[in-house]
C-alpha cells in the first residue's frame, strides 16, 4: 500500500513539473525549463510531450545541438510527427546545415505540418 502512494505522489509530482516547465517556456524562461525537462525526459525517455517541450526549450535558449538531439530522438519515437521533423529542419537550418534540412521540410510538408 505504501509503495502504491509514493509512485502516485511521483506521478502527480511529474505532471506538476511538466506544468511548471511549460510556464517557464511561456514566460520566454526556456533554461529554466529545460532544468526540469531534463530530470523529466531522463525519468520517461519515451515520453513525447516530455521530450517535445525540452527540445522547444533547447531550441528557445540557443542550445542547437542538444535541440537536434531531442528533436532526432522525438523523430525516431513518433516517424509521423510533423511537427518534430518541421522543427528539426529548422534546428539544422539555425546550423547553417540547409542540405541536411531539407529531407525533413519535405516529409514535414507530406504530413501537412506547418
Amino acid at each position: 500500500m505504501v509503495a502504491r502512494v509514493v509512485t502516485q505522489r511521483f506521478e502527480i509530482d511529474m505532471h506538476s513539473e511538466f506544468l511548471r516547465a511549460d510556464l517557464f517556456l511561456a514566460m520566454g524562461r526556456p533554461t529554466e525549463a529545460v532544468r526540469i525537462l531534463e530530470r523529466l525526459v531522463e525519468a520517461e525517455p519515451a515520453n513525447e510531450a516530455a521530450l517535445e517541450m525540452l527540445a522547444r526549450s533547447y531550441f528557445g535558449s540557443a542550445q542547437l545541438a542538444k535541440s537536434e538531439d531531442a528533436l532526432t530522438r522525438l523523430v525516431e519515437l513518433a516517424p509521423a510527427n510533423g511537427w518534430a521533423r518541421r522543427a528539426l529542419a529548422r534546428t539544422l537550418e539555425r546550423q547553417s546545415r540547409g542540405s541536411e534540412a531539407v529531407s525533413h521540410h519535405r516529409m514535414a510538408d507530406a504530413l501537412g505540418a506547418k
